[in-house]
């Protein structure tokens, strides 16, 4: 019966529906269940090691330094009297030594921070200020050491006196604290690990500063010795390629960029991804060169880690993966160091741990804000972010602001809609004589094109005025898409009644029904493809593209929706002039 094909359509959109609930919610707590089994708790040396998020149990057993170097080289003068040899350092084993489970706990109002004494690593970062889950308790963690995942920023002394060597030595540091904590009230915190190299009185001295991201990490060297001492600076992020959590909140078919990048004289932004970094199955330098300043960062969706040295110096920095591991290796070595006999020397560096801010990022180097990855339509992505900040600075509200911004970027966007539009309307006007033309033509496909072109000519219409003004418009629309996928300033953002958070999809998928059904009115506006194969294919595009945007984060689809309907408004207003005036 005429009734059975619409009901059972209908059953299976309905089915389908609580399909993708119950997956949802299946989604959320496996989430859930790998967040609580993965993620940990900083605590300092003094607790109890069972809670400790970098215990000895949650180390792996392979040597943190392996014997095939992981550090950099750096020129070497084997006739000064201080030998790397000499220093009293932990020395690598097949194991941990317990010296290596002695933390160093600081807090700040961004930042959680681990480091290890042995070698004055920061083997955890915890974002307290952005939660795992929305409404959660737990921070952020973007750097760790666990049984499963390594993400640490290292840094030492290499070369002639370099506290660290490549057979595996580390400095084991002293403090007179255990935890540190930056109160609200004031603006830095110091935190020194002590260090004695025979004689020479090392400190590593990591700056903290009140809501910043940044972190200084300084060598000061106090030569009390009668030989001139040498070493040089290097500062390397090591990770494998597990994938972060964030990456879950991307939407179904889109993948943000994860992997290293950096800044070169002749590219302003240059990208290695770990398939970029595991070419050849030995272990080579993919990449190395030396720029004055410069920077080198790991990069995953919403946030980044980053060297950063001095700017006025000439940096040599290198990007690889270590042989036989699944572990990459970027980083610099900067220029020697030379403190005289009975002289202080001090040097100086700056290590980024955070969210993908972009006015921050401006500030701290040059070029470092392209790490978050608006693609290559970069230049046009950017203004379009200052624009949607400078609204939501007045708004208070991000997806009010997406409204916003796609009602100022249609307007700018008004006449060349409006030509595309009316050569829509013309073409669906003249559409029934189109259809009388190729019934009486046939398969004489010459004599078709001739009536056809007489028809255009006729009636003044141009084919191709529909595709041009929509492909001129068409690098902003994917700026705006890239732009609202990159923004961590929509991460746990909330909307309005059930969008609790713009990042992620609509737990209910009202905005991609709703995109659907747009882009299908929006369908009935245009003209009907003259192909039959075409016209089917059309049909169907918007169940398609609602499938697609299920999974879509719900800023990106409330962009859509208001896009779609501010298009459906014109087009109609300028389709229905002219088919009056006709």
């Amino acid at each position: 019966m005429d009734w059975q094909k619409p009901a059972y359509i209908g059953g299976i959109l309905l089915l389908s529906l609580v399909l993708l609930f119950k997956w949802n919610e299946f989604k959320d707590e496996r989430e859930v269940l790998v967040i609580d089994s993965t993620e940990t708790t900083i605590s300092t040396p003094s607790e109890d090691r069972s809670n400790n998020a970098v215990a000895t149990d949650d180390i792996p057993t392979a040597p943190l330094i392996s014997q095939e170097s992981e550090l950099p080289s750096a020129q070497t003068n084997p006739s000064t009297s201080l030998s790397a040899n000499n220093i009293p350092v932990l020395q690598n084993n097949n194991g941990i030594d317990n010296l290596s489970t002695q933390f160093i706990k600081v807090s700040t109002s961004k930042l959680d921070v681990l480091i290890d004494l042995r070698g004055g690593d920061i083997v955890q970062a915890i974002l307290p200020l952005h939660k795992v889950k929305l409404n959660g308790e737990q921070g952020f963690t973007i750097l760790d050491l666990t049984q499963n995942t390594t993400y640490i920023s290292r840094s030492g002394l290499i070369g002639v006196n370099g506290t660290d060597t490549s057979a595996g030595s580390r400095p084991v540091f002293s403090s007179s604290q255990s935890s540190y904590v930056l109160d609200e009230s004031e603006d830095s915190l110091s935190v020194d690990l002590l260090f004695n190299q025979n004689g020479i009185d090392i400190t590593k001295r990591f700056i903290f500063t009140n809501d910043e991201y940044l972190i200084y990490v300084n060598y000061i060297i106090n030569n009390k010795t009668s030989s001139v001492w040498k070493a040089n600076f290097y500062g390397q992020i090591k990770r494998d390629d597990h994938e972060p959590p964030a990456a879950a909140d991307s939407g179904f078919g889109v993948n943000p960029y994860l992997g290293a990048a950096t800044t070169r004289e002749d590219d302003k932004y240059q990208k290695f991804s770990f398939k970029d970094l595991g070419k050849g199955s030995e272990e080579s330098t993919v990449e190395e060169f030396t720029v004055k300043g410069g920077w080198v960062a790991m990069v995953q969706h919403y946030f980044t880690s980053a060297w950063i040295p001095n700017e006025g110096e000439e940096n040599t920095f290198s990007l690889r993966k270590l042989s036989n591991q699944n572990m990459y290796l970027l980083g610099f070595v900067g220029p020697q160091t030379v403190v005289n006999p009975g002289e202080q020397g001090e040097i100086t560096s700056r290590f980024y741990v955070g969210p993908k801010d972009i006015d921050h990022l401006e500030e701290i180097a040059e070029n470092l804000d392209l790490t978050i990855d608006f693609g290559f339509l970069w230049w046009i992505a950017k203004p379009l972010f200052h624009l949607l900040d400078f609204l939501h600075s007045y708004i208070g509200n991000w997806g009010w602001s997406i409204i916003v911004l796609t009602i100022i970027v249609k307007t700018i966007f008004f006449y060349p809609s409006a030509m595309s539009y009316r050569s829509m309307a013309k073409m669906r006007k003249v559409s029934p004589q189109m259809k009388d033309i190729k019934e009486r033509c046939g398969d004489d496909k010459q004599k078709m094109s001739q009536e056809m072109m007489k028809l255009y000519k006729k009636e003044k219409v141009n084919p191709m005025g529909g595709c041009l003004p929509i492909l001129i418009q068409m690098p902003v629309f994917i700026s705006l898409y890239w732009m609202l996928m990159e923004s961590v300033e929509l991460r746990h953002a909330p909307f309005a009644l059930w969008i609790n958070d713009l990042s992620v999809m609509d737990p209910y998928f009202v905005f991609p029904l709703l995109m659907g059904a747009t882009m299908f009115i929006q369908q009935q506006l245009n003209p009907t493809p003259p192909d039959p194969m075409q016209a089917k294919i059309m049909k169907w595009m918007p169940v398609g593209f609602t499938f697609m945007f299920l999974w879509f984060p719900a800023g990106l689809v409330i962009y859509w929706v208001t896009n779609n309907t501010l298009s459906i408004i014109q087009q109609y207003i300028i389709t229905r002039n002219i088919e009056k005036a006709g």
